[in-house]
C-alpha cells in the first residue's frame, strides 16, 4: 500500500482555549503527531458548544472533504463536555474498537480513563476521532491508534487488499 499525504483536520473544544485564556498545547501536540500520516489542512479552536461543533465537523467533511479529522477536549463527564454528542449526530457509523482501545490502554495510566466518552466514527469517507483534552492524554491514545490509522484511511478511500493480508 502506498503511503498517501492525507489531508487533515485538528480541533481543539476548549471555553478558555477559543477566549485566549488558555494555550493549545494539544492541538499544537496533534499537529506534529499527524505528520506521520498527512498534513494539516485545518486547525480551529472553539468553545464548547454541541451547535458549533457539529457544524464544524459537518463542513470540513461535507466542503473541504478531509480525509481525517481530530477533536481534542470535551470527552469527560462535565456539563460542557458534548464532543462526544456532537460528533454522534454527524457520523454515519461509529469505528468502536478504536475508542475502546483508547480507553483500554489508558485505563493502565489512570483509573480515570474509564470515564472518557471518546467516539471514534466515519461521515463520508472521512475518519472523525475524539481524544481528552490534555497534551499527555492526547499523546498517549494517538499513540494507540497510529498504527491502524494509514490502514483506515485507506480502506475509507477504497482499498480493495484484504485485511488479513501480512502488512496491511
Amino acid at each position: 500500500m502506498e503511503t498517501e499525504n492525507y489531508r487533515v483536520g485538528i480541533l481543539t473544544l476548549s471555553d478558555k482555549g477559543s477566549s485566549g485564556e488558555r494555550v493549545d498545547e494539544s492541538g499544537t501536540l496533534l499537529g506534529d503527531l499527524i505528520a506521520s500520516i498527512g498534513n494539516v489542512a485545518r486547525y480551529q479552536i472553539v468553545a464548547d458548544d454541541k451547535d458549533k461543533i457539529v457544524m464544524i465537523l459537518t463542513s470540513w467533511v461535507d466542503d473541504l472533504d478531509l480525509d481525517l479529522i481530530v477533536t481534542t477536549g470535551g470527552t469527560g463527564v462535565s456539563p460542557r463536555d458534548v464532543t462526544p454528542q456532537a460528533t454522534a449526530e454527524v457520523l454515519e457509523y461509529q469505528i468502536p474498537g478504536m475508542a475502546e482501545a483508547m480507553r483500554a490502554a489508558s485505563l493502565n495510566i489512570t483509573p480515570r480513563a474509564m470515564i472518557s466518552r471518546a467516539v471514534v466514527g466515519v461521515r463520508k469517507q472521512t475518519l472523525i476521532v475524539n481524544l481528552p483534552g490534555s497534551p499527555k492524554a492526547v499523546k498517549e491514545n494517538f499513540e494507540v491508534i497510529q498504527p491502524v490509522l494509514a490502514h483506515v484511511l485507506a480502506k475509507l478511500h477504497g482499498e480493495v487488499e484484504d485485511c488479513g493480508v501480512v502488512g496491511s
